[in-house]
């Protein structure tokens, strides 16, 4: 494969497409922790997601929008607050709902990637300690198990946990049973939020052999399925003189959760920004600098540098970039951002690196954990009419899947051999 001219080739079996998480998107997880904690006494968020964008119900409108603008795949989450909504009870209807999902998107020609969880619980199992209870890797796995029948024989890649290292890390952990991730108006950076000293060695080791044994129980049902997990990486620059507080910080934070997936059939890679390390830990967002509406550096070369840190760790495990985007109102920055991105992705392929697929966060604008104001999606969504109109970033991403040619960086040499 080669890049020539302005683009370089992708090979045919490349994931092109977006991404969604269950709680965001679906609306009404009426049996989550999330959705308690939203319309407790004392809520700590600034608005609940109420109906969301309503794809609990919207899905197939959702992807008949995908598959017209010429993206090839589609990740989603499943709620386990829906699977099973009470201990032991397995909602039927939840997994067959679940599964017309998969059979909609294989009908429209999208391959599906199935996450089973993204920072929501049962309400049930939070209350019992959450991942701190002493049965918590048992019934991840037993929940595991029981998505047997959504996953079947033709979904290809499976994400068991998303971005646990945000899981293990944020200081909520330790206040709730299930952690939150940053509110839509703090900064990522804020070392409120990414001290590494709040990150819990216990909490990792639980959440590491979740994803093992949630991956022993998919296989059993699904041997060919393809196993992972994604997570969030930050590039991570150090100031003069910090480099061992910056290893010391990706160590805790994002270094131990890849080297766990070095026996994974794919790691999945969700960056977006990037942290300045000093020798006290992370240092706020420049002065003066361009910000999203999430308060995060808008920094598109985050993906690149991501890229090839999580190849220096995970080794000859394949990546998958499961997450990648910004919250802003202005989409021609967005279509800036990800040309850039993709430019960086071009230049790691043809360096050799084995990056299997690329999936834009979001495919829709939904709920931002916490807020409505934050908008993501290469799809706007009328938070009242819960109309769908793609945005012009969501139609030039698709002429690139459909020609399968990315954007090659102006200046950079016109051929170089990739893979």
């Amino acid at each position: 494969m080669f890049a020539c001219g302005s683009g370089l080739p992708l090979p045919s079996d490349f994931l092109f497409g977006a991404s969604t998480s269950a709680h965001p998107t679906e609306g009404g997880n009426t049996a989550s922790d999330w959705w308690h904690l939203e319309h407790g006494d004392a809520a700590p968020v600034p608005e609940p997601s109420g109906d969301a964008a309503d794809s609990y119900h919207r899905w197939p409108a959702d992807l008949d929008l995908l598959a017209e603008l010429g993206f090839t795949d589609y990740r989603f989450g499943i709620e386990w607050a829906r699977i099973e909504p009470a201990p032991g009870h397995i909602s039927r209807a939840a997994v067959a709902h679940y599964r017309r999902i998969v059979d909609g998107a294989l009908d429209r020609g999208l391959r599906p990637m199935v996450t089973l969880h993204h920072f929501t619980l049962p309400r049930w199992f939070a209350d019992r300690g959450g991942w701190r209870a002493p049965d918590a890797v048992d019934r991840f796995a037993r929940y595991a198990a029981a998505t047997a029948p959504i996953i079947g024989d033709d979904v290809r890649h499976v994400c068991t946990l998303s971005e646990p290292n945000l899981v293990a890390a944020l200081p909520t952990a330790a206040a709730v049973p299930s952690p939150r991730p940053p509110l839509p108006d703090q900064a990522p950076t804020d070392p409120a939020l990414t001290d590494p000293a709040l990150a819990d060695p216990a909490l990792t080791e639980v959440l590491v052999r979740a994803h093992a044994a949630a991956t022993a129980a998919v296989k059993e049902a699904s041997p060919a399925v393809r196993t992972g997990w994604s997570v969030a990486s930050r590039a991570c620059q150090a100031v003069p003189g910090a480099e061992e507080a910056m290893a010391a910080y990706r160590h805790t934070r994002e270094d131990v959760f890849l080297e766990a997936a070095r026996g994974d059939d794919w790691i999945g890679v969700q960056a977006g920004t990037r942290t300045r390390i000093g020798r006290q830990g992370p240092l706020p967002v420049p002065e003066g600098a361009e910000v999203t509406l999430g308060g995060s550096e808008y920094y598109p070369a985050a993906l690149g540098e991501a890229l090839r840190h999580t190849a220096s760790v995970v080794g000859d495990v394949p990546i998958i970039v499961t997450g990648n985007g910004i919250a802003t109102n202005d989409d021609g920055r967005r279509i800036t951002y990800t040309r850039r991105a993709l430019e960086d992705l071009a230049l790691a392929l043809s360096d050799g690196l084995d990056i299997r697929g690329y999936l834009h966060g979001s495919a829709l604008d939904g709920y931002e954990w916490g807020s409505y104001r934050p908008t993501s999606g290469l799809i706007a969504v009328d938070p009242h009419t819960f109309l769908r109109v793609p945005k012009p970033s969501a139609r030039w991403l698709g002429r690139i899947a459909r020609t399968g040619i990315l954007p090659w960086p102006a200046g950079s040499t016109s051929e170089r051999s990739a893979g």
